[in-house]
């Protein structure tokens, strides 16, 4: 049986591990943080990875999921309405459509328990890697015939086998926090936007109305340490002093905010996803940033072909995984830059984009 490591215990990692077991593979994998993160943005399934889901056998639990929008508002600084939908929202697009939303962690939560099988080592990294030889900051070295690095934008894997982040990040002049916080503006399945110069954000309800997310962002290039998250809250708190609306009750919120995180808004370009027995998924890989709407779509279908490449012969199968994905992904990038300069709104072309790739069946 070959065995298979994984970096990375969010969305496309524990996908990859189903399907590996799936596949018949022993999987392991190792995630930096103590458990399952918390937070994130919603996000959304859509196109093929909607399929990817229904082979999955997953389709009615991550319905069950969704957000529910009813609509969302657009407001100024003083809070007036400048116009409302109840047809689109800015983070989940068409309503009357096939694609579903949901939180991040909600959908990280169902794949991870959907994996059977797989051994988790939470709370470790991974340090070196030579040949199938990897060592980890806690846990025994141990070989293994595959390693996938699924450890999002500033991954691990990638900077041991590729080198430094900085041949391969493009920055898109832009920057984006989420948090979790109350529902301080009684938000019933309803998002409110607020866009100025410079900053702006929203604001959506979840869980039933329970609490809300806050998408806080600004344009322009900043320094910061990615791991610094209290240097990041400050950064937020200044950018957003005298934004108006009602930013200063969500920044208050910041401060208490469990799951905070923020972020460039960047691409990841590669000319090779593999290098040896060494292969990115997803962000690590491909990011295609916010902006595409696409990430994790791209992330659930990278994982499908990826294991079923490697179920079809170890031969070749990085070489066909990114023969199949690369169109695709490249067209999903390119997306992102358009909808960039439409102030993130999705370009005329995006259905045809996601539907883009027709599905392999393994």
């Amino acid at each position: 049986m070959k065995n298979v490591l994984i970096s990375g215990a969010s969305i496309g990692g524990p996908a990859l591990a189903h399907w590996l077991r799936h596949h018949g593979f022993s999987v392991t994998v190792v995630e930096r943080a103590r458990g399952l993160r918390p937070g994130g943005q919603a996000i959304d399934v859509r196109g093929p990875a909607l399929e990817v889901v229904e082979r999955m056998g997953l389709g009615d639990q991550l319905r069950s999921f969704s957000t529910n929008m009813r609509g969302m508002s657009m407001v100024d600084a003083e809070g007036s309405e400048l116009f409302s939908s109840t047809t689109r929202t800015i983070s989940g697009g068409d309503l009357a459509g096939p694609d579903v939303e949901l939180l991040r962690d909600d959908l990280a939560r169902m794949l991870f328990d959907a994996a059977e099988g797989v051994e988790y080592l939470f709370d470790d990294t991974i340090t070196s890697i030579d040949g199938t030889r990897v060592t980890f900051e806690k846990a025994a070295p141990r070989d293994f015939d595959v390693i996938v690095g699924a450890d999002g934008l500033h991954s691990n894997v990638r900077r041991l086998v590729f080198g430094p982040e900085e041949q391969f990040i493009s920055h898109l002049g832009m920057n984006l926090a989420v948090f979790t916080a109350p529902n301080f503006l009684g938000l019933d399945h309803w998002q409110t936007f607020q866009r100025g110069d410079v900053v702006g954000g929203g604001i959506m309800s979840a869980r039933s109305n329970a609490e809300c997310r806050v998408y806080m962002g600004f344009n322009g290039a900043v320094e910061f340490d990615h791991r610094d998250v209290d240097a990041q809250r400050r950064l937020l708190a200044e950018m957003f002093a005298d934004a108006g609306w009602a930013w200063p009750t969500a920044l208050k919120h910041m401060w208490e905010a469990p799951d905070f995180h923020f972020d460039s808004m960047s691409q990841i370009h590669m000319d090779t996803w593999s290098r040896g027995n060494v292969v990115l998924l997803g962000d690590a890989g491909y990011c295609g940033s916010p902006l595409s709407g696409q990430g994790t779509s791209m992330a659930l279908v990278g994982a499908y072909v990826l294991a079923g490449e490697l179920a079809a012969g170890f031969d070749g199968a990085f070489g066909r995984y990114e023969e199949i994905l690369r169109p695709y992904v490249t067209a999903n990038q390119d997306m992102a830059l358009k909808n960039r300069e439409n102030g993130g709104e999705p370009s005329e072309e995006f259905a045809e984009v996601v539907n883009s790739l027709k599905l392999p069946t393994y």
